[in-house]
């Protein structure tokens, strides 16, 4: 599980021998069924966590009880509610596995200690940072100026992998339309082609 992370880190930084026996003191291994929750709503959120394999999302239920999908994520992905993750206050978001996955954790305490004990993880960190901010600003301004069919095209030319492992009802919800618009979607697609 720590090699899928060493790589996603040497992706972005050089790490060395002693840097990755310290990185691997940081974290804790868990394991996710299908559907099983690593974070609900109302709770405070004490990980980050760094997905290793498999598939999770985030995502908040309305008082209608819809479901509004902000992340699916998978193997490299990070999540966490970060709010509640840097100030302790309940979490927002619910977090799930939609298939069965294999995470690595890492405590408030521990995220804020690794980069004093590897100097290189301040970096790591901030190149993370920075791809996240530059893609959520992309989702939003498509999610404005984009209809629901260049949403979808978007999405699957950019991560076709997500539309073969996400079930359809799922990718409509990240992309704010209803199963029913993506099926009509999908069809008027196929039937151009």
């Amino acid at each position: 599980m720590i090699d899928v992370l060493f790589q996603h880190i040497q992706e972005k930084v050089s790490l060395t021998g002693e840097d990755r026996e310290s990185i691997k003191t940081f974290f804790i291994p868990k394991k996710l069924r299908k559907r099983q929750y690593l974070l609900q709503e109302g709770d405070v959120c004490k990980h980050l966590t760094f997905i290793a394999k498999g598939l999770l999302r985030t995502y908040n239920v309305d008082d209608k009880g819809e479901e509004h999908m902000s992340v699916i994520g998978w193997e490299g992905w990070w999540l966490s509610d970060f709010n509640s993750f840097l100030t302790g206050d309940p979490a927002v978001f619910n977090i799930d596995a939609i298939e069965d996955s294999e995470l690595l954790m890492i405590s408030r305490a521990d995220y804020e200690a690794l980069p004093i004990a590897v100097p290189i993880m301040d970096r790591y960190f901030r190149i993370l940072y920075q791809n996240s901010i530059v893609t959520k600003e992309r989702r939003l301004m498509s999610s404005i100026t984009h209809t629901a069919e260049e949403k979808y095209v978007q999405l699957a030319e950019s991560n076709p992998k997500m539309i073969e492992r996400v079930p359809q009802n799922l990718i409509a919800s990240y992309l704010g339309i209803a199963p029913e618009t993506l099926s009509r979607i999908k069809k008027n697609l196929a039937l151009r082609r």
